[in-house]
Formats: structure tokens, sequence, C-alpha cells
């Protein structure tokens, strides 16, 4: 009792929950594509992410920002960011349990599925942290080209230590990137950064870079121009004798999503960093890291369309008006049963691609992830903000509040759709992959055709789509209509994928609610078409 009144009808702190087991779309999704040798692992996991002291760790680290310390008390340049103890510990659970490197350090059939399991674990909790842990796993096919750095950075890469501090010596090490500068952006060859050769394969880089993300990461992949072109250059934070390397960071940007993670303007003065690859051949060089960047992009997307789902879920089961739990109202079970379409749509996306990045896919398999790797980038990644507003709007007051989380998921949320490729970046990639790749399209389209025949309406949806493709790529400008083409090839994969292997309510409700005639509905949630087992759908929360 408080003085004046009881409180009564609030939810209970959503908090002891196994995440991974109450994710039916996720535990069924990692047994279909192999990685069920990892169940009991996952359960830990969920245990974990889901428990009181993790929750608290999460909110923690975002109520405490990092701080820049440019310079000791004595004056001396220092450069250093200073976390709170709690982001430390969210960042050396994931670690500890291989969220960033552990399918390339033990590669296997599922190893991959397993990893973007793990990885959208933690991200659905806190998000921060996935952004070092992404880019740790991002470099690793970068790192390889070169035998001496593979030799002296794969071992730490593959470690599941942490350790925070700038120290030489440690077992283990955090990548970060730092690519796009002020006057370019995207358009990193517009990038005026300068390397100069000093032997032996390093180079002195001088410039700047405007979005270095983790600057406490122990080395860097950074873009410069060489006289040979743009070239990608490993720039470690700390050289062979333990002194600090010219890094020199400027500020920590203000953002709009999540605050435990610190994003940084840094600047070179003659930074030592080793080349990787050949000297103008930057870009093909971070491709395969750019891909892989893409795929986390995904899983960060659909992290947080989970805890979207899964907390607005909670609350409508905990709260009563006038006279009904909220759930049991047929107007809040639509909602909550179209917000979990659309996360069952990109988990069961996102673990496909899973498998088709491990590393005994056939060459099929991998032409087909190269496409639907930035296909699904661009959509699941477009649909993830309106996502964690309607489930906002669920909690009503308390979800506009930072006391609970989806006001800040809500703010996280474009964050996937612009890093690693916004909007235009991605659509015009997927028409320069499917000119200059075209069996690119053509395993896509073989697997969205798995499901040919079961649906009447995901039928005549491939059959617009391979006619909307043809016109397009006939068009004069292709361009205008990109991402027309882009969204369709997306809903054909889940609309397919669904059909293929989810509960028959659910692959109903998504080809009834966002293909052909019903596609107007997945642009509003809740206005499911009749006929759709709204209750079915809202019970696999």
């Amino acid at each position: 009792m408080n003085a004046t009144h009881e409180v009564t009808n609030q939810a209970p702190n959503r908090v002891e929950i196994d995440e991974y087991g109450t994710n039916a779309a996720l535990v069924e999704g990692v047994a279909l594509y192999g990685a069920g040798w990892a169940t009991e692992r996952l359960h830990r996991t969920g245990r974990r992410v889901g428990s009181a002291e993790f929750q608290e760790d999460a909110r923690r680290a975002n109520r405490t920002e990092p701080l820049l310390a440019t310079h000791d008390r004595h004056g001396h340049r220092i450069d250093e960011v200073v976390y709170d103890p709690s982001y430390h510990r969210v960042l050396g659970a994931a670690v500890n349990d291989g969220a960033h490197t552990g399918a390339w350090a033990q590669p296997r059939p599922g190893a991959n599925v397993a990893r973007a399991a793990t990885f959208m674990l933690y991200a659905q909790v806190e998000s921060g942290h996935g952004c070092p842990i992404s880019m740790t796993h991002s470099v690793v096919p970068v790192i390889r080209q070169d035998q001496k750095l593979a030799d002296t950075w794969l071992p730490r890469l593959y470690s599941t230590q942490y350790d925070g501090r700038l120290v030489p010596g440690k077992a283990g090490a955090l990548f970060g990137m730092a690519m796009t500068e002020k006057q370019g952006g995207s358009d990193v060859r517009a990038n005026t950064t300068v390397a100069l050769p000093t032997g032996d394969g390093h180079y002195a880089l001088t410039g700047h870079k405007w979005f270095c993300s983790a600057p406490m990461s122990d080395a860097f992949l950074v873009l410069a121009q060489a006289s040979g072109g743009l070239s990608c250059f490993l720039v470690p934070r700390l050289l062979e004798g333990g002194e600090k390397n010219g890094i020199r960071i400027q500020r920590l940007k203000d953002k709009l999503g999540n605050r435990s993670n610190a994003s940084s303007e840094v600047e070179y003065e003659q930074a030592v960093g080793r080349l990787i690859g050949e000297e103008g051949r930057g870009v093909r060089t971070i491709i395969d890291m750019v891909a892989r960047t893409r795929l986390d992009c995904i899983y960060g997307s659909t992290a947080g369309m989970r805890q979207s789902t899964a907390e607005a879920a909670w609350h409508v089961r905990h709260r009563a008006a006038f006279g009904r739990l909220l759930v049991d109202q047929p107007a809040m079970t639509a909602v909550i049963a179209d917000l979990h379409l659309e996360t069952e749509a990109a988990t069961a996306a996102a673990l496909r691609l899973a498998r088709a990045h491990d590393e005994d896919a056939s060459d099929a398999e991998r032409a087909f992830g190269r496409l639907a790797t930035a296909v699904t980038k661009y959509w699941v990644c477009k649909r993830g903000p309106g996502h964690a507003y309607e489930a906002l709007e669920c909690l009503g007051g308390n979800g506009y509040t930072e006391a609970f989380p989806l006001a800040m998921r809500y703010r996280e949320q474009p964050l996937m759709a612009i890093w690693e490729g916004s909007g235009n970046v991605i659509a015009l990639d997927v028409l320069r992959a499917i000119t200059r790749e075209p069996d690119s399209l053509e395993a896509f389209d073989a697997e969205v055709s798995l499901a040919a025949g079961a649906d009447a309406r995901l039928d005549a949806h491939l059959a617009a789509t391979r006619r909307l493709a043809r016109d397009v790529l006939a068009s004069p400008a292709p361009q205008a209509r990109a991402r027309e083409l882009v969204a369709a090839l997306a809903l054909a994969l889940q609309a397919s994928l669904l059909v293929r292997t989810a509960p028959a309510a659910v692959s109903d409700g998504f080809t009834a609610s966002r293909l052909g005639a019903g596609a107007a509905f997945g642009h509003l949630y809740g206005a499911l078409p009749g006929g759709v087992d709204a209750a079915a759908i809202a019970a696999r929360v």
C-alpha cells in the first residue's frame, strides 16, 4: 500500500525468463537449420539475458554514458573512453558466449545459425554492445587475406576472454571500423585520408573519419588513399612496443539510439597501419566484411522486433481494461498477432541466411546468400522502426517513458537501416548484383520457388515479382523502381519460408496480410484481413 492508494493492474517486470526457450520461432529455426547441437548453450544464454541482473546492467549501461578523456590530469594525451562497468559485463558475457567469432573459431554445419541466435539473444536486451561484437565477427574474412596478420590477430579474435583495458599482451581482441568521412559518407571513394608507405607493408595515415564506432577497440580496419588508390589498412591502437598509435579521438557522437556504445570522430596523425590486399583494391578487400555486417544488421533488427513484440505481449497479458485482459480483446489480439507475423518472418529469413553463410555452403547457396542478404537487410531493417512504435503504443503511456525498454528500442531501430548502407545504397546494390551476377537471381528464384503450389497468393506474388524484375531491368531508368523490386523480393522470400516452415496460422496470416490484395494491411499493424486466426498467432509470441 502507498499512503494514498494501492498499486494494481500493472504488469510485473518481465525478468527471470529463458528468452531462448520462450521464442518458438527461434527455437524451431535453430533446429531446422542444423544447429540443434547448440540448444543447451542457447538455453543458458537465454536465461542469462533474461535475468534481472543482466537486464539491470543493460539499463544502467544506457543510462551511464561513456565519457571521453582526451588528456590525463597532467596534460598528457590519452584518448580513452571510459565506460560504466555494466557495459563491460554485458560485452564480456557476449564474448564469453562466442557471439563475436564463434562460427569462425569452430566451423561446422549450423555454426552461423547458432552464432546468429546467440547474437540476437544478447541484442534483444542490450543493443549497443552488438556493434563491436558485429565488427569483430565481420573483419575475420578480411584478416584472413594476409597470413602474417592472420597469425597475429586471429587467435586473439577467436578468444572468448574479454579484457576492456588498453594494455599489451591481452589474450583477446575486439575490432572496429573507420570508413566514412565528412565529405563522402557512403561514397568512400571520396575519402581524403592519405596513407604513405614507410616500408615492410606499413604506412603512415594522416586524415580523419567522421564515424568511428567503438573507439575503445584494439584495432580498426581503415580505408585511406595510397598512391595506387583507395586501400584497406589494419590500424592498431597500440604499436608493437606498447606505445599508443597516432589515433586522436576528437569527440563522441550524441546519438539518437543506444547510449552504451560510444561512436566517435577521429583524426590520424601519422598513425601506423598495415596494408591488407593491394593498393587501390580497398573496397574489394572489405566486400566480405560488408556482407557480414549487413547480415548482423538483419539480426539486430530482428532482435529488436522480438523484444518489442515480447514486451507488448507481456503487458497486454497482465493489463485489464473494460472488464477483460487487453490481450483477450479482439482489436489488441490482432495487433499482437500482426507484430508477431513481422517478427517471425524476420526470424525465418535471418536464420535461413545464416545457414547460407556456413562454410559448407554450395556455390548456389552462396549465390543465394549474396543477393538475399542485401534484399533482406533493406526490408527487415526498414520495417523495424514502425514495428517498434506499434509495440510501444501497446504499453500506452508507460511505453513512452525511459523506465520501460521500448522507448530506447524505438530510437535504436533506425540504426540498422542506416548502418552499412541505407535504403537507396542497398537497393542499388541489389540492382548491380542482379545485373552483374545473374546466377544470384536464379539461385534466389530457386529458393523462393520451393514453396510453389502451396499457396495461391504466394504463387501470384512470385509471378508478379518475376515480371517486375524483367520490367525494371529493361527500363531506361531502373533505379527509379529499385525499391519496389527489392521489397517484392523480400516479401517473396519471407512468405516462401513461412509457407514451408511455419505453422499454418502464421503462414496464412502473413500471405493474407502482406501479399496481393492484402498488402495494404501489412503497413498498418492490427488491420488483419478477415479469416486470419489472430488468437493462434498471438499465442505463439
